[in-house]
């Protein structure tokens, strides 16, 4: 068993790559051993924010220079293959940000070459280590609601940053908005509703506000069925204003309510609360922890750290990543061709 500290190479110092690299930082039983930053602005920032630590500008490079325990990929979602499948060949574990590539053939081919090379590959749903929305699991599995027959999961948000030279208002980088935030809401369904059986049949709906983006959906709305009849609704409009994330579920004893709120996705200090209703008395559960990407980020490198000493599995697998990952793209050519299609054997491998 490793107890020396993990080494992580990380890809991507954006925005959200900067918190990665502060959590891997932060945390005492790992070390950030080199960072990729493709921009001179970038590099400049990594050097200024971790001195101790080699910037590259090419991941070949850091991967032969540092050759780290894993690989943290914080990448524009197009590069995700290419950068997966070399860290992978390299003989790294593997942090990959969701969604793990642009086309499910590409997703069975990270998985793939991660059961080759005999490496771990844990996908960045982060949201099922949250205090909030992986105590729902808890909840679920501890029977207090039943039996799960209906799960909404719903964001109502300001529109999305732009990205690094706007990258997530292009299409073909960052392969569209329902691969973005709706893809963490197709993986919190499929996991609440992990006892009814595969999705079957998915139906959705979408609508972009600027014709100059039509596969650009700022209104998006899917439904999919599971094989035991139980069925999820997932839901998103970026046309609104903060941030504010709900979480429903409906049982064959009760039901319960979740709902996060902040002026930004990243609010140090969000509101949130936990309702449940067992069938005769109702609780409002008290977290231990605060609920929010930025902490549950934490969650995750530390989950990453005892993934890759043995200590324990990841908390998503590169096989959840390509359901959730698939269940987007099916949605998407749902609102394509105007009606329902089946999932079925379409997201196995």
């Amino acid at each position: 068993m490793q107890t020396s500290p993990v080494r992580f190479g990380l890809v991507g110092f954006g925005a959200w790559g900067q918190y990665h690299a502060q959590s891997i930082a932060g945390h005492p039983g790992a070390q950030l051993a080199g960072i990729v930053a493709p921009s001179e602005a970038t590099r400049a920032a990594a050097v200024k924010a971790h001195p101790q630590t080699p910037v590259f500008a090419d991941h070949h490079a850091m991967l032969a220079a540092v050759r780290p325990d894993i690989v943290d990929v914080v990448t524009p979602s197009h590069t995700h293959l290419e950068i997966a499948t070399a860290a992978l060949d390299a003989g790294c574990h593997l942090l990959l940000e969701k969604p793990m590539a642009l086309r499910v053939e590409d997703c069975q081919a990270i998985v793939r070459r991660a059961r080759e090379r005999g490496r771990h590959l844990a996908v960045g749903h982060e949201l099922r280590l949250s205090s909030q929305w992986g105590e729902i699991k808890r909840v679920i599995d501890r029977g207090t609601i039943g039996e799960p027959q209906y799960v909404l999961v719903e964001l109502s948000r300001k529109p999305y940053r732009h990205g690094s030279s706007g990258w997530r208002y292009d299409a073909a980088r960052v392969g569209s908005w329902v691969l973005e935030e709706p893809i963490h809401f197709f993986d919190l369904a499929r996991w609440y509703l992990q006892g009814a059986g595969d999705p079957v049949e998915l139906v959705a709906y979408g609508k972009s506000r600027d014709p100059s983006r039509p596969a650009l959906y700022d209104n998006f709305s899917a439904m999919f069925r599971c094989g035991n009849g139980a069925y999820a609704v997932v839901s998103q409009t970026l046309a609104a204003f903060e941030h504010h994330q709900t979480v429903k579920v409906a049982g064959t004893k009760g039901a319960l309510w979740a709902a996060w709120s902040g002026a930004l996705d990243r609010t140090l200090e969000p509101t949130f609360f936990l309702r449940v209703f067992d069938g005769e008395k109702l609780e409002e559960v008290k977290l231990a922890r605060h609920s929010g990407e930025v902490f549950e980020l934490r969650e995750q490198i530390a989950r990453c750290v005892a993934m890759v000493r043995g200590e324990a599995s990841p908390a998503a697998t590169g096989e959840d990543g390509l359901w959730s990952a698939g269940l987007c793209l099916i949605a998407e050519e749902s609102i394509r061709e105007g009606r329902p299609l089946p999932v079925g054997e379409r997201l196995r491998m």
